[in-house]
């Protein structure tokens, strides 16, 4: 049940009169004595005011769907396990970009104990399907976890502690860019490519609220795109990765981004006066430049 949903629930029980009775199960995933910091189920017309600005507040309505359509045995000589094929959508309006990823049962263990470390508490009523003794590789055991943990995720993201920490956006889009930046520090630069996109796309689908973490990823694309000769393609991404440069902190890219700029405004005979006057203020600031290297020398430093 979503927040608009347990609101008008609550206003239709209210009704016209000043004081009425709620039970827990109206408001399923907010209980009124922790959402309101209340311990009586009778409120006041004040008091229903309180309550339904504190659910509007620690309840969103959920932005990302979880599918886990399907999954894979991969047998090696030595070992075997399942890989989850895993799909985000974006919920509201029609999602084009779908990017599949693949975990293991292992890699959703080691999500659940880092956010322990952090949210011991917060998961109590958060568990993860118990990896079974015998028969885990049986269509129906299969079956049912991919159903559990594609619930599994979906509690996670209700709640924005969760969706906006470090490990649960790691989980997504760590294997992906480990994988993107080695083929780049070996001049794979077309496979990186593809890599790196569809990370991209993880990235703006689940860090929405912080628009710095995507800057690494769109400048390895820029080097990708620069040193495949792809100049305009490079140069539009400089410019989704400046506005993230400029407000969010992201300092050391900020020097190496406008020379690569410059350089490809230069190449595609684009004006490129701004972006210079930019520069040289960077570049003649009483702290100095941020950074002495060259952006393909700062990107290829991540994940090493």
């Amino acid at each position: 049940m979503d927040s608009d949903s347990q609101l008008l629930n609550l206003r239709n029980d209210h009704g016209m009169e000043n004081r009425q009775c709620f039970s827990t199960e109206q408001v399923e995933q907010t209980p009124i004595d922790t959402a309101a910091g209340v311990s009586a189920s009778c409120l006041t017309t004040a008091e229903l005011q309180q309550h339904w600005r504190a659910v509007k507040q620690e309840i969103r309505s959920v932005k990302l769907l979880f599918q886990i359509p399907s999954t894979r045995t991969i047998e090696h000589p030595t070992s075997r396990y399942v890989v989850y094929q895993i799909i985000m959508i974006r919920s509201g309006s029609y999602d084009y970009k779908h990017v599949t990823i693949e975990r293991r049962y292992s890699e959703f263990l080691h999500l659940h104990h880092e956010l322990l470390q952090d949210f011991n508490e917060e998961l109590e009523d958060v568990t993860l399907p118990k990896k079974r003794l015998t028969g885990n590789f049986s269509e129906e055991n299969i079956n049912e976890r991919r159903v559990t943990l594609c619930d599994y995720l979906t509690q996670l993201y209700s709640r924005s502690y969760i969706r906006h920490s470090p490990a649960f956006i790691a989980f997504f889009t760590h294997t992906e860019l480990k994988t993107a930046y080695d083929l780049l520090r070996g001049g794979q630069y077309s496979q990186a490519l593809v890599i790196l996109q569809n990370a991209l796309v993880l990235q703006e689908k689940l860090c929405s609220h912080n628009l710095s973490l995507l800057v690494p990823t769109l400048c390895a694309l820029l080097v990708c795109q620069r040193d495949l000769e792809d100049f305009h393609t490079a140069f539009q991404t400089g410019h989704r990765a400046l506005p993230g440069v400029r407000r969010y902190g992201q300092h050391s890219y900020r020097t190496p981004l406008l020379e690569a700029m410059v350089d490809l405004g230069y190449k595609l005979q684009h004006p490129v006066a701004q972006l210079q006057e930019e520069l040289i203020r960077v570049q003649n600031s009483p702290h100095g430049p941020e950074s002495k290297m060259s952006l393909k020398q700062l990107v290829v430093q991540e994940f090493t």
